[in-house]
């Protein structure tokens, strides 16, 4: 964990999840919370340290560990805070996140944590992409859903803030299979930001680096890995897969590590994002049959 410079105006405190900040004259803009207050305090007392300014908060996307600590820093701080169009319902109705991952079922209790539902926060701006005035910070916003419905970027002083749209390659490696929920719109989205121009851009988990592209060329070839992976499998059960089976079936070839019930439900969509890429594609048949969902090899159905 650490607190780093990228250029004149923009920072960032690295830690499992990052937390961005850009400042221009008495503008400071803090891009995401952390899970918790006390991951947002460690960057709080950085920018007391450098006598630096707060005065806006943007939340990139409406998960847990992105914007968990915004209730706290909105109690110490007189800000603006400004999210995406959508996220903020979410936002300001946290039961929402655990309520879609169990298939709209009220939560269980042990649903009910820091890791899919932070504190309620207030929002007083809603945006979706295009130019925005922060004081005097001008900003680009950028549409980059498939980790989250509305996920924006933040592109100001040369620096793409990217949120989850894209992953190091660590990250990557350590999830084996990354959370999203729309596979084709994360694909589509990676290929945006190849043409996104920056200097530079900080994943939500990761470090800052100036030749990015790579790593997000790296996170579609994995995709596509996780994909061809799928299809393959499906060639050997010419009489269908059920939805359950494959989540089964990928979580075990991958080696996930699922301990808990929240863990196997963030796994379940991801394992679906896929499925449901591979019927966007046209490289998968599905129907219900004898009341499950079943996916056939596209030329078997």
């Amino acid at each position: 964990m650490s607190f780093e410079q990228i250029n004149a105006h923009c920072y960032y405190y690295n830690s499992a999840v990052n937390i961005g900040y850009v400042h221009d004259g008495e503008t400071g803009l803090m891009i995401d919370t952390g899970i918790d207050p006390s991951s947002v305090k460690k960057m709080l007392k950085e920018l007391k340290k450098r006598e630096l300014p707060l005065t806006h908060l943007f939340i990139t996307h409406a998960h847990a560990d992105h914007y968990g600590g915004a209730a706290y820093i909105q109690e110490q701080f007189n800000l603006k805070t400004i999210t995406p169009v959508f996220e903020e319902a979410i936002l300001q109705n946290p039961l929402l996140e655990p309520l879609y991952l169990f298939g709209g079922n009220d939560p269980l209790p042990e649903l009910q944590n820091k890791f899919l539902q932070g504190p309620k926060m207030h929002v007083d701006q809603a945006v979706t992409e295009g130019t925005l005035q922060i004081g005097s910070l001008h900003v680009e916003t950028y549409l980059l859903p498939g980790h989250s419905y509305h996920q924006l970027a933040l592109l100001t002083k040369g620096v793409l803030f990217a949120a989850d749209s894209y992953f190091s390659e660590s990250q990557l490696r350590n999830h084996k299979i990354p959370y999203v929920t729309d596979t084709d719109a994360t694909l589509k989205s990676l290929d945006r930001l190849l043409n996104i121009p920056c200097d530079g851009a900080l994943p939500g988990h990761g470090l800052y680096e100036e030749n990015f592209k790579d790593t997000v060329k790296a996170n579609i070839h994995y995709h596509n890995e996780l994909l061809q992976w799928m299809e393959a499998y499906l060639q050997n059960y010419p009489e269908g897969v059920s939805h359950e089976q494959m989540v089964s079936a990928m979580c075990s070839y991958y080696s996930v590590n699922v301990q808990q019930f929240s863990q196997w439900l963030l796994f379940k969509t991801a394992v679906t994002a896929y499925l449901v890429a591979l019927k966007k594609q046209d490289r998968v048949n599905d129907k219900i049959d004898e009341y499950r969902w079943m996916f056939f090899p596209f030329n078997k159905a």
